[in-house]
């Protein structure tokens, strides 16, 4: 537990501060990343020390599903919640409304971490409160705009259809505007909302 202590001595102020502007916005989930090698306990150790303080903001926490990387095979290996079971293990060891899961859809479609986004969504069920939407190659983490590498939303959509997903969908696709330069970043706001856009209208139409 060491080690989750010390973390979270160090990061605590900029997370909390991280909250705090969650709460300034407007917003109602902040996102925090679980250690990526450490155990569903001793990550529920760093969260619970912070549960208190969100809920003073009136803002849940949600952690993200993780991977690691495994030179030898060129594709992603097991991290904290890259699966269903361990994502829910992370969930059930804190138990508390106000700790939920966002599902980063790209990592889940990442080779070598045996699931897809698909399952996750279907096994999280209710948990699934906030999305990171992306695409990539099946293979990296690339953080591309949607429809626009090898990712396909349509099952995905439908999944989010079937559990009744009424969180939020939040596109993570900063990589896509690295593309642009400053004097044309507007045209790269305006595809990631076309993609957005299309994102919706299929979810509505599921």
């Amino acid at each position: 537990m060491r080690r989750s202590r010390r973390f979270l001595k160090t990061v605590r102020p900029y997370l909390q501060r991280a909250i705090e502007c969650t709460a300034e916005a407007g917003g109602k989930i902040c996102v925090i990343h679980p250690g990526n090698r450490l155990s569903p306990e001793e990550n529920a150790e760093f969260f619970s020390e912070l549960l208190p303080f969100a809920k003073d903001c009136g803002v849940k926490i949600a952690t993200e599903n993780m991977w690691k990387w495994n030179v030898q095979k060129h594709q992603a290996s097991f991290a904290a919640c890259s699966n269903p079971e361990s994502f829910n293990a992370h969930l059930d060891a804190i138990n508390d409304p106000y700790f939920v899961a966002c599902l980063d859809l790209g990592h889940a479609e990442m080779r070598g971490l045996d699931t897809s986004s698909v399952e996750m969504i279907h096994k999280l069920g209710s948990r699934l409160q906030a999305l990171h939407m992306h695409d990539n190659d099946l293979r990296h983490d690339s953080h591309q705009i949607p429809f626009s590498m090898k990712i396909d939303f349509e099952p995905i959509v439908k999944a989010l259809k079937e559990i009744s997903y009424d969180g939020y969908f939040t596109l993570e696709a900063d990589r896509y505007m690295k593309a642009y330069k400053k004097d044309n970043a507007f045209e790269g706001v305006k595809h990631l909302s076309e993609a957005a856009r299309k994102l919706a209208d299929m979810y509505e139409q599921a």
